[in-house]
């Protein structure tokens, strides 16, 4: 039996081309079964999103609902408004400046057949002109994975999840690594399915959150505080520690950034963040110059 996909898009509205995109790639999808889609307005007045949305392609054949956010202002609280609203069997989340690519849908819900409960699957970073695609390499992710490694691929614009128990936690600071945390929960309970093919497009440069150095510093001492195994891996400590250093240098804490650089070294010699960070506090190169040169490579801090 064909099961039936309600899918959540938050928007602020102040993304209306990328929005439309995005709006239309999911109504695009080829799939035999319901597919709702449910446009989830944050902040912003809800018949502004609807004119966005007027006319957009595909809406004719398939449910189009807008929504105001009616639970926590901010990205987590936009996405469980529209996971209350769904009546279907799975949930599937995209951002507002992200485009599924042809056979998303239909790949992650065959994957999800049997047990499996949550899937993800590769995915196209697009930044200055460059596509890189970035695969994880393996048909399962596990909890092991994603303490090791953030796993970029495993992005909340690739997320398929049976409806249930699973939402964002409305508590992440900014709304920043509440998809991480989410992927995190839903793997303790069994290893996510990933369709290992690039099909979500990310695109990064009209990002929200970036360069919100305070607010990623926030983000990680909160997942450090949830889920304390990701200090127990000497890689993904090391990593989140330099991720810490690199913030503080960005926001000019000198002395921060040595500290957080010292234990992310001290975790594993070979992090490389450490080093980039303490670039950073010396004023040898910009925080965003080494974004743009990451991200055009299809990486990030």
């Amino acid at each position: 039996m064909t099961r039936s996909v309600g899918v959540v898009i938050p928007t602020r509205g102040d993304r209306p081309r990328q929005l439309r995109e995005a709006a239309a790639a999911v109504l695009a999808q080829h799939y035999p079964g319901p597919l709702a889609l449910i446009v989830v307005a944050d902040g912003v007045d809800r018949a502004a999103v609807a004119g966005q949305l007027a006319g957009v392609a595909g809406a004719s054949r398939r449910t189009v609902r807008i929504l105001a956010n009616r639970r926590t202002p901010g990205l987590p609280g936009a996405r469980n408004t529209g996971i209350d609203a769904c009546d279907t069997d799975l949930v599937a989340f995209c951002d507002d400046d992200d485009v599924w690519l042809a056979g998303k849908l239909a790949a992650q819900t065959e994957a999800l057949r049997g047990d499996a409960e949550f899937a993800s699957c590769a995915i196209e970073v697009e930044y200055g002109g460059h596509r890189v695609p970035r695969l994880a390499g393996a048909s399962m992710v596990t909890m092991s994975d994603l303490v090791r490694s953030r796993m970029v691929m495993v992005h909340s614009s690739t997320f398929l999840f049976q409806r249930g128990d699973l939402q964002a936690d409305e508590s992440a600071p900014g709304g920043q690594n509440e998809d991480w945390d989410l992927a995190l929960r839903a793997a303790k309970r069994q290893p996510i399915v990933h369709v290992d093919r690039p099909l979500v497009r990310v695109r990064w440069g009209a990002s929200h959150y970036a360069a919100r150095w305070a607010e990623r510093i926030a983000g990680l001492d909160w997942m450090l505080a949830r889920h304390p195994e990701l200090a127990v891996d000497p890689r993904g400590a090391a990593r989140i520690y330099g991720q810490l250093a690199f913030s503080h240098a960005a926001l000019g804490h000198r002395r921060a950034a040595a500290r957080w650089a010292a234990r992310a070294f001290a975790a594993r010699l070979g992090e490389p963040r450490a080093p980039i960070a303490l670039a950073v506090a010396a004023g040898l190169i910009p925080a965003p110059t080494v974004l743009s040169l990451l991200h055009s490579r299809g990486h990030g801090i």
